[in-house]
């Protein structure tokens, strides 16, 4: 009885590691491959190919597209978290330097991740990548600095208005349909709520 059970706890641990390998390669490749190619024009069964793993392997980790989406999005929001902890517990408070940094940082956060976030967006309701967990943190980071700058003003409303103009359609729409650069985005974006908090 002892050495079968033994046997189950070796083979359990061998399987679970492996399970993560894999994982950690799909993640790879997608991101290798979205690199590359349009997230639209990756199928599951490229990537699987890719991979070098069976359809039924990438099945068990991603039921779909959006699924692995929100996963290499994930990773990407943890360190954007930990590196605004830091800048947080670094500033005393009331500094709009920590405010307009923390919004260049999700800028460059949307604009790194375009397309995934839109695909996430698609499968999220009318609200899209707005209602997605992770970016209401966002809203809450915004919120609370806000209201560190100017305690008298209307801390939800501008971080709702700031948050809105976050959003991935909204970059979309100024980089992609007006043409403005990353950097006019960003640098009116930072003024404009800069003359709010006044």
């Amino acid at each position: 009885m002892m050495p079968d059970e033994s046997l189950n706890v070796i083979d359990n641990s061998r399987s679970r590691a492996d399970a993560i390998k894999n994982r950690a390669l799909l993640l790879a490749t997608a991101k290798r491959l979205f690199a590359q190619q349009k997230v639209s024009d990756v199928t599951m069964s490229a990537l699987a190919d890719a991979a070098g793993v069976g359809k039924g392997t990438l099945y068990r980790h991603f039921e779909n597209k959006f699924e692995l989406s929100m996963a290499l999005l994930d990773e990407d929001q943890r360190d954007l978290q930990d590196r605004t902890l830091r800048r947080m517990r670094d500033d005393n408070g009331g500094n709009v330097e920590t405010l307009k940094w923390f919004m260049a940082e999700v800028l460059l956060f949307t604009e790194r991740n375009n397309e995934l976030l839109c695909v996430s967006a698609g499968e999220s309701g009318p609200l899209g990548s707005l209602a997605h967990p992770a970016h209401w943190w966002w809203r809450v980071t915004l919120r609370g600095l806000v209201a560190q700058v100017n305690s008298a003003c209307n801390a939800d409303y501008i971080a709702d208005a700031i948050f809105v103009l976050l959003d991935v359609h909204n970059v979309y729409y100024l980089r992609q349909e007006r043409g403005y650069s990353l950097e006019q985005v960003m640098t009116n974006m930072q003024n404009m709520v800069e003359n709010m908090l006044r």
